[in-house]
């Protein structure tokens, strides 16, 4: 099960790998922005999603990105 959940970053990993703030990350999530799922109550996005998303995305205000 460890070997599955390695393959998901947690919104703490995902806000700094984006260098936001995990509100920005969980904000981006309802967007529908990033995708991801809720697992015991805890958001999860794909690692390959979300350095897809990451390549695109650019944290300084006004700047908009989406993933498809």
């Amino acid at each position: 099960m460890r070997e599955v959940l390695d393959n998901y970053a947690g919104v703490l990993e995902a806000g700094a790998r984006l260098s936001i703030h995990p509100d920005s990350v969980r904000r981006l999530i309802r967007q529908g922005k990033i995708p991801a799922f809720k697992f015991a109550n805890k958001w999860l996005i794909r690692k390959d999603e979300l350095e897809q998303f990451a390549l695109v995305y650019d944290s300084r205000p006004g700047r908009k990105a989406m993933l498809f």
